[in-house]
């Protein structure tokens, strides 16, 4: 038997694991899965079909709660039992949603100030924070033709002082980007993003819940100088 065929039991008994030359040729349609190597698999969430992602080290051999090996941790097993609609309120993708609900069910306490933003929303964001720090665009966000535009515009007019001001000027810098521009700045305008009010009581649970979240790729606790829990996926 070859090392494909070895594989494909390892990573279920119904399908094909992805490095085995079966894969290649598998109907990934048919069992409503994209193909792994297509760009649609690297990114699609494999954990809420219950499988791990095909690139991932636990993707070289499915794992099942009941039959954990030595050092290996269970799939993702969390399960959304009652809307919340705080929660549903922030308008996440959905990765960034269960994460959210998986957080609030550990952290009970934990409070969410922001989540899904359209553009006039995120100027406005940009805009409390300018006030207080006119550097804030380009010490925040990395660097993108999307930021050094917002921040190019916020050094031309150092009239505008108020938020209302500077979050109009704002708002026309984000209409003149593309929607993958835009992407490059903020994770917010796609609800792949919330943020999380910074506490001081049970601070170190909250952020250990946090950097264990599923999806989780970006985890910061201070933006251009300000205290801020950003939770990006």
């Amino acid at each position: 038997m070859g090392e494909g065929m070895k594989k494909r039991t390892d990573w279920d008994d119904w399908l094909p694991h992805p490095g085995a030359p079966a894969s290649r040729e598998f109907d990934w349609r048919r069992v409503g899965l994209p193909h792994p190597d297509s760009p649609a698999g690297r990114y699609f969430d494999w954990w809420s079909v219950g499988l791990p992602h095909p690139q991932s080290p636990a993707g070289w051999k499915r794992h099942h709660p009941k039959q954990k090996g030595k050092g290996e941790k269970p799939a993702d097993t969390f399960v959304i039992t009652k809307m919340d609609s705080n929660i549903e309120g922030l308008k996440l993708s959905e990765v960034a949603r269960k994460a959210a609900y998986e957080l609030k069910a550990k952290c009970p306490t934990v409070e969410f100030t922001s989540g899904r933003r359209d553009k006039e929303e995120q100027a406005r964001a940009m805009a409390a924070n300018v006030v207080m720090n006119r550097k804030w665009i380009q010490e925040t966000y990395t660097d993108s033709k999307a930021r050094d535009a917002a921040q190019k515009w916020v050094d031309n007019h150092p009239e505008a002082k108020s938020v209302d001001e500077i979050a109009a000027g704002l708002k026309q810098v984000l209409d003149g980007l593309s929607n993958g521009e835009l992407g490059t700045l903020s994770k917010h305008l796609s609800g792949d993003a919330f943020d999380v009010q910074p506490v001081t009581k049970q601070a170190t649970k909250i952020k250990r819940t946090i950097r264990s979240l599923p999806g989780l790729t970006k985890f910061l606790e201070e933006e251009g100088g300000l205290e801020r829990w950003h939770v990006q996926f």
